[in-house]
């Protein structure tokens, strides 16, 4: 099967310089890449003019719909690409990681876009800032899609999810993708971009595929553009430095060679909880893909006096490892991804045994179930160990990307943290303790050095993601030698892709630029109470000034006891004249509230579906008995949430018979639309 390219909206087969790409179980020829003829000006041209035109006339809940709607797709087409998983060495479960968290990935941003994106084409980054004395000029950050094409440069490792999980960030920003997988297992990239395709999801240009090599793809790149890459430190190196992404500034993103550690407590001896999880969790991350996750295990840190302890609970474990063919139910660990991969991590380990001793694995001699180790990429698990880490230098410098971890002692907390250290910076890292004291130092202490770390007891270990797979749409990624990867988690993934610019004018301006009223803004004065308005008849910064409520006395001491609130401010005139933010009682905060409320509420049946929640409360100034209360409320934004119904966010400012402001507050409810509210009245009908 020859692998054709996605370019500029078809499909392009390359005439000549096919790449063999063999099997892992069994070396025979899967597929076979080239991308020679390809016209890489015109992917990056169809990228920017035809899918990131397409993608910037949508708005984060738009473009959040087409993730959710290709997860879905994507979701019920599966079953294919896990027989084709197989032959990149990976098992079944191995495969659900791959193939299942990828799509799970686009559930999850389709989900945070929707939850913490707008449904608007640009993001406010902070709070409006005030820069004139009088009000009328002032400044907020706000956040636009880059004009440019994500380069998006994939490890062998993860075909789908590693796809998928850059994928969905840059999309849901507005930015179209070039997908360039690893060629060793493009073959499940290719079969699960051709599902994209197939589903017409996505506007044209929004996605492309590159199957071979990248050509003279970043001699068009600028400074609009954003290279992604996962790989080796010497790649990423490579790419970085190329003539015209130097030249250019092209944003760079990398997340490479990773010494992730793990650490068991102090006081996590064996026959504790934390000792088994830690055991258990060591052997998962060394065999899970065979070894070959980015955030896999290499250094294995316990306290000296569990040290043959911890030896002795790894090797058994690892002894019931079954190495074989993944089709086979019994397998446990599948092959590595390419023969060549096998002998790139047979080097390492022979770099990595000039200073520590082989615990466990013969890659020599040892058995693979239902599957011929001379013709496949199997390795053994590798156990490795140093009793004097902080004396050598390969451990901490060397990644063997396979099933290889070396197990190091600690004298105490100090050296542990110095041993993590050792490693660079790092994707991940994971703690085994159940001591506060013991977790709060070790967390403190390498949190520097890691984009992630896992915190793991007998508490959490059940609902816990484990050392190597956090959940969709978190941080991924690392400082120093393992890159730049922690920008591509959560919400900060998609804001990667975008431009942050200051904008500086009117607050009437602001207001019409951001759909976002803000004081000092104009007011629009309301024809007709909001609360008798659906969700798009709401105008932003419209507004209605209530009628005045004096405060008495009895209204206080009846809230009292009606609440049970009876702090002494409230109900003692003398403690209350000595406290030195009062001249003597003053009303409840939350009556003051409550009476606000009963100010501006119209109470009979309308688009207000519910309450659910106020924001930014503040309390100005005091109100005593007498004074007198009147309340503005201003539609401040909107939001769509679904069909029949959006969130709406009101400003509202309590002031008193001087009108000074003694409270403000934002208001959230969900108001119907049209639509929703014709439903509503043909329901009662």
């Amino acid at each position: 099967m020859i692998l054709p390219s996605y370019a500029a909206g078809r499909w392009y087969e390359a005439p000549t310089g096919q790449i063999a790409l063999p099997s892992a179980i069994d070396g025979h020829t899967v597929a076979s890449a080239s991308s020679a003829g390809l016209n890489f000006a015109e992917l990056t041209d169809f990228a920017r003019s035809t899918g990131g035109r397409a993608l910037r006339k949508l708005t984060f809940h738009e473009r959040a719909a087409l993730l959710r709607a290709l997860a879905v797709y994507l979701n019920d087409r599966r079953e294919p690409l896990y027989e084709l998983s197989y032959d990149t060495g990976a098992t079944k479960r191995d495969s659900m990681i791959d193939i299942d968290g990828g799509i799970g990935t686009l559930f999850a941003y389709s989900s945070k876009g929707r939850r913490e994106l707008p449904d608007e084409r640009f993001v406010l980054d902070g709070a409006q800032e005030g820069l004139s004395k009088r009000g009328t000029f002032v400044g907020q950050h706000i956040l636009t899609p880059l004009r440019g094409v994500a380069v998006h440069i994939n490890a062998y490792n993860f075909p789908c999810w590693g796809m998928l999980e850059k994928f969905a960030p840059a999309i849901l920003a507005g930015m179209p993708v070039i997908v360039k997988p690893a060629s060793a297992t493009s073959y499940l990239t290719h079969a699960m971009f051709a599902l994209i395709v197939e589903s017409g999801i996505l506007p044209p240009g929004a996605a492309q595929l590159i199957v071979g090599s990248t050509g003279n793809l970043l001699d068009h790149l600028d400074g609009q553009d954003v290279i992604s890459f996962t790989g080796s430190l010497e790649t990423s190196l490579m790419l970085h430095s190329h003539p015209n992404v130097a030249r250019q500034a092209t944003r760079f993103v990398a997340e490479r060679d990773s010494l992730n550690a793990a650490i068991l407590g102090p006081e996590a001896g064996p026959g504790t909880p934390e000792f088994d999880l830690f055991i258990k969790e060591v052997v998962r991350e060394m065999t899970a893909k065979a070894g070959q996750k980015c955030t896999a295990i290499r250094r294995a840190i316990v306290p000296r006096a569990f040290y043959d302890a911890a030896a002795s609970a790894l090797v058994e474990k690892l002894g019931a490892v079954v190495v074989g063919n993944p089709r086979s139910e019994a397998v446990t660990m599948g092959a590595l991804a390419t023969r060549s991969q096998r002998a790139a991590v047979l080097e390492n380990v022979a770099l990595l045994e000039a200073q520590t001793e082989r615990l466990f694995g013969d890659p020599e001699h040892y058995t693979t179930l239902d599957a011929d180790a001379a013709t496949g990429a199997f390795l053994p698990p590798i156990l490795l160990a140093t009793e004097l880490p902080l004396s050598v230098t390969a451990p901490h410098e060397i990644e063997a990307f396979g099933p290889v971890s070396t197990l190091m002692p600690y004298d105490s907390v100090e050296d542990a943290i110095e041993i993590v250290r050792r490693g660079a910076g790092s994707l991940v890292a994971s703690v085994f303790t159940y001591d506060d004291d013991a977790a709060t130092e070790l967390i403190l202490g390498i949190s520097a050095f890691h984009g992630r770390i896992i915190a793991i007891d007998r508490d959490d270990a059940r609902e816990s993601t484990g050392h190597g797979s956090p959940l969709p749409g978190l941080t991924h990624g690392g400082p120093g030698r393992a890159g730049g990867g922690e920008e591509l988690g959560g919400v900060r993934g998609v804001f990667h892709y975008m431009q942050r610019t200051a904008i500086q004018a009117s607050p009437a301006r602001m207001a019409a630029l951001t759909k976002t009223w803000t004081a000092g803004a104009p007011e629009r004065p309301a024809a007709v109470h909001p609360f008798r308005q659906t969700f798009e008849e709401l105008q932003i910064g419209e507004t209605i000034h209530s009628e005045p409520r004096t405060i008495t006395l009895a209204d206080i001491e009846h809230f009292a006891e009606f609440t049970g609130d009876k702090f002494y401010a409230h109900m003692d005139e003398a403690a209350a004249r000595a406290n030195p933010f009062f001249e003597g009682r003053v009303a409840h905060g939350y009556l003051i509230l409550a009476f606000a409320a009963g100010l501006f509420v119209d109470p009979a049946p309308g688009p207000v579906l519910a309450n659910y929640g106020l924001e930014r409360l503040r309390f100005i100034k005091p109100v005593a008995p007498g004074d007198t209360i009147a309340v503005r409320l201003t539609v401040r934004s909107k939001s769509a949430r679904q069909p029949d119904y959006g969130e709406v966010r009101w400003d509202v400012a309590i002031t008193n018979q001087s009108d000074e402001i003694v409270a403000t507050y934002e208001l959230l409810t969900m108001n119907a639309t049209t639509a929703g509210a014709t439903a509503a009245l043909t329901k009662v009908g």
